[in-house]
C-alpha cells in the first residue's frame, strides 16, 4: 500500500529563496487559494488555507506568525485570531479549523499537495 505522501499530487508553489523567514506568501493551487509561511527558528514551511472564516477574506498569507503556549501558529490580520499552523485549528475558538496542506522542500523547491 502506498502512502497518501506518495499518491498525492504536488504543485510546485515557490522557492525557499523567494521567501523571508517569519513571513506568508499566497499561491493558487488547484483553484485554492493557499497561504505558504516560512518559520525561520525551526526551518519549518507550512501550507494552510488564505482564507479567514472570521473576516471572511482571503488574507492569512499576510499574518503574522509566531508560537502561542508553545504552538506555531498565524494571527489573522484582521481581528487577530489565531490559527495553528500544523493543524489549521483556531486558537481562540475551538469551533473553527481551517483546511491545511502537505508542503515540502525539494532543493529550494516548494511543494504543495492540494
Amino acid at each position: 500500500m502506498m502512502s497518501e505522501l506518495a499518491t498525492a499530487t504536488w504543485t510546485e508553489v515557490c522557492r525557499k529563496s523567494q521567501l523571508s523567514p517569519g513571513t506568508g506568501v499566497c499561491a493558487l493551487v488547484n483553484g485554492k487559494q493557499v497561504a505558504i509561511f516560512w518559520e525561520g527558528i525551526s526551518d519549518q514551511i507550512f501550507a494552510i488555507s488564505n482564507y479567514c472564516p472570521f473576516g471572511k477574506v482571503n488574507m492569512l498569507s499576510r499574518g503574522i506568525i509566531g508560537d502561542f503556549k508553545g504552538e506555531l501558529m498565524v494571527a489573522s490580520p484582521l481581528y487577530k485570531q489565531r490559527f495553528s499552523l500544523k493543524t489549521g485549528q483556531c486558537l481562540d475558538d475551538d469551533s473553527v479549523t481551517i483546511p491545511t496542506f502537505q508542503v515540502k522542500l525539494e532543493g529550494d523547491s516548494i511543494k504543495v499537495a492540494a
